[in-house]
């Protein structure tokens, strides 16, 4: 059994403090014991080095406690303290608030510089005013639940980043938050349904850093008298009134930009999915007609499972987002949209925007044109609503677009006037062509292009372009005819090719240095014009209609070619039977011309017959 000091006072000392008793500084190890001072009211253990509460079990008579700073790390040996108002244990090493469920009247309970990680066993306190549960290790504020008398809370310096249940404390006036890890509003929002709070205070957190800190709070905790240790003006609850609409404002123009934003991700992605459904169908078809040529007892086999295999974008959206978006119409099957300089269209039906009454500032601004999920041959059809809509579009850009060979890009070639141009991979199996890219300088070379897929055009290029597919064009205005040609060409270049033509005979002398740069610089651009392009559907109806010449001279050609084989067959049956008929013919005229009198008389008599 250790061993314990005995306290004892002399007579003048229990006259003098009869109700006290002041131990502190002392260097006690363990509390001494203590008797006959059962009358004791206040105690006084500060600044020693004790480790346990014990040997004052029998000071039921007291009130006021203090032992701080010392090294106790459990609370204990308090159970028949039941009078006691006032317990300071500040400065210990206690890690867990417990063994008070005998001490309902305690009106103090300071227990701050502990370490103390979570708040528990207090809710039997309902006259406790005061808890002091500063530098302590708490991470969150909770189960305050039956405090109903606390008028005060210190929380100063602790890990805290969320506080809840302050809201159902019915007393509570003074609430200290300094130095803690709060960061926003919304992990202290209990706060705002506080009817009692006055004072509180948030210095040291990181919400304290944010320039809306003080009008939110102020806005959110009208109650308030002093923030921060300073009183609260007016003029501040009026800045922070206005300020806090303001911010209002701002948070419902973000939260409707956020649904237009996720309903914008929504239409793109049905957008895609037609998208995919459309070339899957175009895939399929084209798969089954060669399987039909190749041997028409292979089938291909398809149903819906080769169109579901498109995931849904999951977004992390939070629960207020989701149940706004529960309105939004997501059947859209084609997106308009205007960002700054840039008109963004999404699915063959956004090219019907095209038809609408733009704005002189909307249109004048737009300088970038993209193109997404649509036919490239539904693109070239609105190319001259294109130019005439929106003057100033310089960059055009094409995803999803079926760009699958050179000559599509020929149809560009009479917008008014490009200085980008930007073909994504995706969708477009062109770009795999290893001069795609040299083509596309050579056949717009009159727009002067300075980029291509962001990659600036260098001289060296054009250079390259006009060796590569120089010739072709060449060849190709060379071997059509003169009213194909003129036919090709535009309203504003016939004039100049009839006087091409006009001045082909003229001897050289006749024309002058600066007529034959003209007609250089005309025939070059004659030249390209002929390398335009046919649209599929345009395409389809003339390949139709050559379909149904050739069967009609395939026709004719085998009616020929038989009519021949008759006749030959003729000719090849005459030439065997005439030489035994010509064989009769000279012997049936020599025996009728051998009496020449009766054969006279016989040609004289069928004659008159005749008449």
């Amino acid at each position: 059994m250790p061993s314990f000091p005995i306290l004892q006072r002399s007579s003048e000392e229990k006259i003098l403090y009869s109700d006290r008793l002041t131990l502190e500084r002392q260097k006690l190890t363990v509390c001494p014991i203590i008797d006959g001072e059962e009358h004791l009211r206040l105690l006084n253990f500060q600044h020693n080095f004790i480790t346990r509460i014990q040997n004052i079990s029998n000071l039921q008579r007291l009130i006021f406690l203090d032992l701080y700073d010392n090294q106790i790390e459990e609370i204990s040996g308090l159970s028949t303290l039941r009078s006691l108002r006032v317990l300071l244990l500040g400065k210990n090493r206690i890690k867990k608030i417990s063994n008070l469920e005998n001490l309902k009247s305690l009106d103090v309970l300071d227990l701050h510089g502990n370490q103390i990680t979570k708040i528990e066993n207090v809710n039997h306190l309902c006259d406790l005013r005061v808890l002091n549960l500063a530098r302590n290790l708490l991470s969150h504020v909770d189960n305050l639940n039956g405090l109903d008398s606390l008028t005060e809370l210190n929380l100063r310096h602790n890990q805290i980043t969320f506080v809840r249940d302050v809201d159902n404390l019915p007393c509570l006036q003074r609430l200290f938050l300094s130095f803690n890890n709060i960061s926003t509003f919304e992990s202290v929002c209990c706060l705002a349904d506080s009817t009692s709070l006055s004072d509180i205070t948030f210095d040291g957190n990181p919400i304290a850093q944010e320039s809306w800190y003080k009008h939110t709070i102020l806005q959110n905790m009208m109650q308030l008298r002093q923030l921060d240790m300073k009183r609260i003006t007016e003029e501040e609850r009026r800045m922070a009134s206005v300020v806090a609409k303001k911010e209002e404002e701002k948070k419902r123009e973000s939260h409707k930009q956020s649904l237009l934003k996720e309903k914008k991700r929504l239409i793109i992605n049905n957008v895609a999915r037609k998208w995919d459904l459309q070339q899957h169908r175009i895939t399929n078809i084209a798969t089954n007609q060669d399987g039909k040529d190749s041997d028409s007892q292979d089938h291909c086999q398809n149903d819906g499972s080769t169109i579901s295999a498109f995931p849904e974008e999951t977004g992390s959206l939070d629960s207020g987002l989701t149940s706004a978006l529960q309105g939004l119409s997501v059947t859209d099957t084609h997106l308009v949209e205007v960002d700054g300089d840039t008109l963004s269209l999404y699915g063959s039906g956004a090219l019907e925007c095209l038809d609408r009454n733009w704005s002189v500032q909307t249109a004048g601004m737009v300088t970038t044109v993209s193109f997404t999920f649509i036919e490239f041959d539904e693109i070239v059809q609105v190319l001259p609503k294109l130019k005439i809509k929106f003057p100033n579009s310089l960059h055009l850009k094409f995803k999803e677009t079926n760009l699958v060979m050179l000559q599509q890009f020929n149809a560009l070639a009479e917008l008014r006037r490009v200085d980008q141009l930007t073909v994504d991979p995706q969708g477009n199996p062109v770009v795999n062509f290893t001069l795609w890219k040299y083509y596309v300088l050579f056949r717009l070379s009159h727009f002067n292009m300075q980029k291509i897929n962001g990659t600036e055009v260098t001289q060296n290029d054009m250079i390259m372009a006009e060796r590569l597919f120089g010739i072709l064009a060449h060849v190709a205005s060379s071997e059509l005819p003169q009213y194909h040609l003129i036919s090709i060409l535009g309203d504003a270049r016939k004039k100049q090719f009839r006087y091409l033509l006009e001045t082909k005979g003229k001897k050289p002398g006749i024309v002058n240095e600066e007529n034959n740069d003209s007609k250089r610089l005309v025939g070059e651009s004659t030249n390209r014009a002929t390398l335009n392009y046919t649209t599929r559907d345009f395409y389809n109806e003339k390949l139709e209609e050559i379909k149904e010449k050739k069967k009609f001279c395939k026709m004719y050609i085998e009616d020929l070619v038989k009519e021949a084989t008759e006749i030959n067959m003729k000719n090849e049956a005459l030439q065997k039977l005439w030489p035994q008929m010509f064989i009769e013919l000279v012997r049936d005229a020599v025996m009728e011309i051998r009496n020449k009198n009766s054969y006279m008389k016989l040609c004289l008599q069928q004659i008159t017959d005749q008449k």
